[in-house]
């Protein structure tokens, strides 16, 4: 289904939320404002392949529709090995245990309606925040960060996707810009773009990747390298040793 959330002035919009209305037209939202979003599900894929471990499990934090769980889950050659799938949204939790219902994958899933910082986590080879991060608090995201790590057996890893702010200003406009020029570019009216940038404002608050990179580093990674790159999007690997 095709995102028409924002196409018309309704008064000033009201904080996104993954409710049932952004779930129905998430993967067109997607698909339409984040550049390189299926080769980063690709790129989790091959991770899953590397890294996994046998008898560990799979964590895919923030999960909304499933991609990241399937790109795990298709690609989870490890044996005894399970995922473990976590969103806060019913609307993207119904939606994710259909459509893992319907894949003809073996590996275990398990999707869990709860937030991703109260979530029990242990024995992990990777752990997946695709574009999740984002939108915890940024006072709470070193306490999770930390989580995971302690949550990794050694050599497993976090593979870490965001959108990140420039610390720059001139540098911040001209990569919002060309955003925007993407984004009318994939069909969205001016007014469609406005309209959302000020419903996710102070919902997603970005980080720089500087500021990822030090709170990885305080988290106690031993490795941490950004593998990926495309105007703000951003994704980091980020290895237990």
């Amino acid at each position: 289904m095709k995102d028409r959330i924002y196409a018309r002035a309704e008064g000033p919009p009201e904080p996104f939320r993954f409710d049932d209305r952004v779930a129905r037209v998430f993967p067109d939202m997607i698909k339409r404002s984040v550049p390189g979003y299926e080769s980063i599900l690709e790129s989790i894929g091959q991770f899953t392949r590397r890294f996994a471990q046998d008898g560990t499990r799979c964590y895919d934090l923030g999960c909304s529709l499933g991609a990241s769980t399937l790109a795990i889950r298709h690609n989870l050659l490890a044996k005894d090995a399970s995922i473990v799938a976590v969103d806060n949204s019913p609307a993207m939790v119904e939606r994710c245990r259909r459509v893992m219902d319907g894949d003809p994958s073996l590996a275990p899933v398990e999707v869990r309606r709860e937030n991703i910082q109260d979530t029990p986590l242990g024995n992990a080879s990777v752990v997946v925040l695709n574009f999740t991060l984002q939108f915890v608090a940024p006072q709470d995201r070193p306490e999770l960060l930390g989580r995971i790590r302690s949550a990794l057996v050694p050599g497993g890893v976090l593979i870490l996707s965001e959108k990140i702010g420039f610390s720059d200003p001139e540098e911040q406009q001209m990569i919002t810009d060309l955003h925007v020029d993407f984004k009318r570019r994939n069909g969205y009216s001016d007014l469609e773009i406005a309209q959302k940038r000020q419903a996710l404002e102070n919902v997603l608050v970005p980080w720089t990747a500087q500021e990822h990179r030090d709170a990885l580093a305080e988290a106690g990674f031993g490795f941490v390298t950004q593998w990926y790159g495309w105007f703000q999007f951003v994704s980091f690997l980020a290895q237990r040793r």
